[in-house]
């Protein structure tokens, strides 16, 4: 796959509308949230069109992490629909309330709070952008490390059907049907169904249930008034997506420790037995954009959103049939936002200031299942986590001539984050909530409600000077930062006492369970240029990141008034350094090579981090002890790059159109601490597309190739054993196998990225 590109152009690390000139060089980008010429926007932007998708057979968001430099999006451990994101070294992949993502992802503008249900699928979009580095002055707080913007169409203004069909391997069965019609000379309405589905690539073989498939139902539907040239725009649009998708189950990557249970033979396949409650996931939202002119330089912008969304999910964290580490888990989240902009646009001086508005609920509910260790034991906990945050914010470019021009830009954010924690053990089966018989059992080792609130002004700045209207040489300053919390698995009793009064405060236990914000200041120096007629486009960055009071959330073994359990052990650890580069590049070999009229593209990506912590401060035997050097910055490899060959050209009187492309990420830790039984090694995956077009574009067919190696490579994991507190290092016991931590099997749990995926897909527009 490769970022979208404008005739024979490609505006790399740009985010582009369809706007060129003859020679596809002159693109008009909004990364700034207002239209420029792309060479203008001194940002690390990658863009994919939404012909760029389809020909490349895109399934979901999740697709476009191979080809984006120093860019991580996949599904998360033990889910079907949940988003890990990570950019430069900065993301979330603990989806729990409590904790913020640190790459923001919008749905048209719209800030989706919670992960869960992010991982859009790629159906009646328009285009997908990714914005690399801190973009908390236009974007909001949580996108301290970037964020990802998915762009659904606007309304034709003609009458519109469109329909796509595809079926592949895994009996993948998809099929889109669009359908939008004029009302009258202002006003449109559409929407789009989406059903799509596939066969598991595995099985669990103790419920007999499909692993790692496929089950949705999705929808939009939406309602214009004016644009196409007049001063006023309003959409009003909602989603829907349903998600019945059987539970995801792990692979063990070790035998059963007590059952004796041999590692499976294939990665796909599972054997936990938790079913209960059935996976599901209802997601849905409405949203109303409004653009007026109210001058021939100034322009108001409001988005007004509402969105909710339910995920039930049973995890069952070992893998194995035994009513041990089994979690049932329930998210339930909900949101409205407010944002207004008037934005400012004269010969040399444009910009926009705005007001930014969010009150959100997010509630996390789980059980953690310990039968085999201690019979009947559940530890049951519901933390309610809300978020009130209010922002101002300002951006503006002066061109002080024409070839040289400075921007400088701010946002003071005002959050506010109260929680109500509750933990409580149950005896003699499940909690009540999720359908057990167990009646609690002693007090709550947590019963917290308190709130906490947060300040912070990110500013930006950048200069840019252009040689020639082909090249711009930039460089960037840029400070984002992710609100604190409180972490809803902590466990209350546990709190030090600070000031050995023999009492625990609530002041203390809040201070046991919160963590404070965390920042980024980020540098950049970049060039952007069109060479050679524009036979080639060249997009190249260098970076560095100053990243203070890291936050560390995850869980570990512990005891809870004697009895065993895990307990979250959030912390702000320290410091973190990132630098590196990243380049883009798209160049057109020839024209008229075999053909008259045919083309042979070459594009590549390319990205390298450093990314190290400085400071790494954990509690160990009561002692703050840094252990910088023994830990890795998770989900980020070192080497992300891809190589795409395209060659077009005229089959009769249509449009033939391959491609093939191969991504390479370099090793992968997916937790701080190395841990090589989950940790992914170098890999690299294949692809090849071959799509057809009609001559007047009304249909196309084409075959499509994910991973045509079917190389298996780990995504996620879970794990409880036994590692030294300084190195990390896990020691064997006398079976040579890790030593459990929590539960007599030991849990050392895969999750694995698709395997070779070949399908075809048919279009049709009327």
């Amino acid at each position: 796959m490769q970022p979208a590109m404008a005739q024979d152009a490609l505006p790399t690390s740009q985010d582009t509308t369809d706007e060129a000139d003859a020679d596809g060089n002159v693109i008009v980008v909004t990364a700034r949230r207002r239209e420029e010429n792309l060479l203008d926007v001194p940002i690390a932007i990658t863009v994919y069109s939404g012909e760029a998708l389809q020909q490349a057979g895109a399934l979901d968001i999740t697709d476009i992490a191979q080809t984006t430099p120093n860019t991580t999006l996949e599904t998360s451990r033990g889910t079907n629909s949940t988003l890990s994101a990570f950019i430069r070294g900065v993301g979330q992949q603990d989806p729990v309330s409590g904790f913020e993502q640190g790459v923001g992802i919008y749905l048209d503008d719209v800030y989706l709070n919670r992960p869960q249900a992010a991982v859009l699928d790629i159906y009646d979009v328009e285009r997908i952008e990714v914005l690399r580095g801190p973009q908390g002055t236009l974007y909001g707080r949580n996108t301290i490390g970037g964020a990802v913007k998915y762009v659904t169409r606007q309304l034709p203004e003609d009458f519109s059907l469109r329909a796509r069909a595809t079926y592949g391997t895994y009996n993948q069965l998809d099929g889109v049907l669009s359908l939008s019609a004029p009302l009258n000379d202002l006003v449109r309405a559409g929407g789009a169904v989406a059903r799509l589905t596939r066969d598991g690539f595995g099985e669990n073989l103790t419920t007999g249930l499909d692993n790692y498939d496929k089950d949705i139902w999705a929808g939009r539907a939406t309602l214009e008034i004016g644009g196409y040239g007049k001063p006023v725009l309003i959409r009003i649009s909602g989603d829907y997506t349903k998600d019945e998708s059987n539970p995801r189950g792990g692979h063990r990557v070790i035998p059963g420790l007590l059952s004796g249970a041999p590692v499976l033979e294939d990665v796909y396949d599972t054997r936990g037995a938790l079913n209960d409650p059935a996976q599901h996931v209802d997601s849905y939202g409405l949203a109303m954009n409004v653009s007026a002119e109210l001058s021939d330089t100034v322009t108001l912008r409001s988005i007004s959103a509402w969105r909710k969304d339910e995920t039930f999910t049973p995890i069952d964290f070992d893998a194995l049939p035994a009513v041990d580490l089994d979690v049932p888990g329930g998210y339930f989240n909900e949101q409205i936002s407010q944002e207004f902009q008037l934005l400012y646009e004269s010969d040399r001086l444009s910009g926009l200031v705005g007001f930014y508005y969010l009150d959100a609920q997010a509630d996390t509910l789980f059980d953690v299942r310990i039968f085999t260790t201690f019979p009947g034991l559940t530890a049951f906990t519901a933390a309610n986590v809300d978020t009130e945050t209010y922002a101002v914010f300002g951006d503006f470019t002066y061109d002080i001539t024409q070839r040289l021009s400075v921007s400088l830009g701010g946002r003071y954010t005002w959050d506010e984050r109260s929680a109500d924690i509750l933990r409580q053990n149950y005896l003699g089966g499940g909690s009540p909530f999720f359908g057990g018989a167990g009646i609690p059992f002693g007090s709550p080792s947590t019963d917290f409600d308190g709130a906490r609130e947060f300040k912070k002004f990110t500013p930006r700045g950048s200069i840019s000077f252009q040689p020639s209207p082909d090249h711009n040489v930039y460089a960037s300053y840029s400070q984002g930062f992710k609100g604190g919390g409180f972490d809803p698995r902590g466990v209350g009793v546990n709190a030090p006492d600070l000031n050995d009064d023999g009492v625990r405060s609530d002041d203390e236990v809040a201070a046991f369970l919160s963590f404070a914000p965390e920042t980024v200041d980020s540098y950049e120096i970049g060039y952007k240029g069109s060479l050679f007629g524009g036979a080639l486009n060249l997009a190249v960055a260098g970076f560095y990141a100053d990243y203070t009071d890291v936050q560390i959330p995850g869980s570990v073994a512990c005891e809870v008034g004697g009895l065993p359990s895990f307990c979250g052990i959030v912390s702000n650890a320290g410091k973190a350094e990132f630098k590196g580069i990243e380049g883009e590049a798209n160049m057109r070999v020839g024209r008229d090579l075999f053909g008259v009229g045919d083309r042979l593209n070459i594009a590549l990506t390319g990205g390298y981090i450093d990314a190290e912590y400085k400071e790494y401060v954990t509690n160990i035997g009561g002692t703050p002890t840094d252990v910088a050097e023994f830990r890795e910055v998770q989900n980020t490899p070192e080497f992300t790059g891809s190589a795409t060959l395209a060659y077009s050209a005229q089959l009769g009187e249509g449009d033939l159109d391959f491609s093939t492309t191969v991504a390479y990420r370099s090793k992968t830790f997916q937790f701080e601490i190395p841990n090589p039984f989950i940790d992914q090694p170098g890999y690299a995956t294949l692809d090849a597309n071959l799509v057809y077009t009609a001559p007047d574009r009304r249909w196309s067919i084409g075959l499509h190739g994910r991973n045509l190696t079917d190389k298996e490579y780990k995504t996620s994991g879970y794990t409880f054993v036994v590692a030294d507190p300084v190195t990390g290092e896990i020691p064997l016991g006398a079976n040579g196998f890790p030593i459990p931590t929590l539960g007599p099997e030991g849990t050392l749990t895969a999750f694995y990225g698709n395997p070779r995926q070949v399908f075809i897909t048919g279009t049709i527009e009327f």
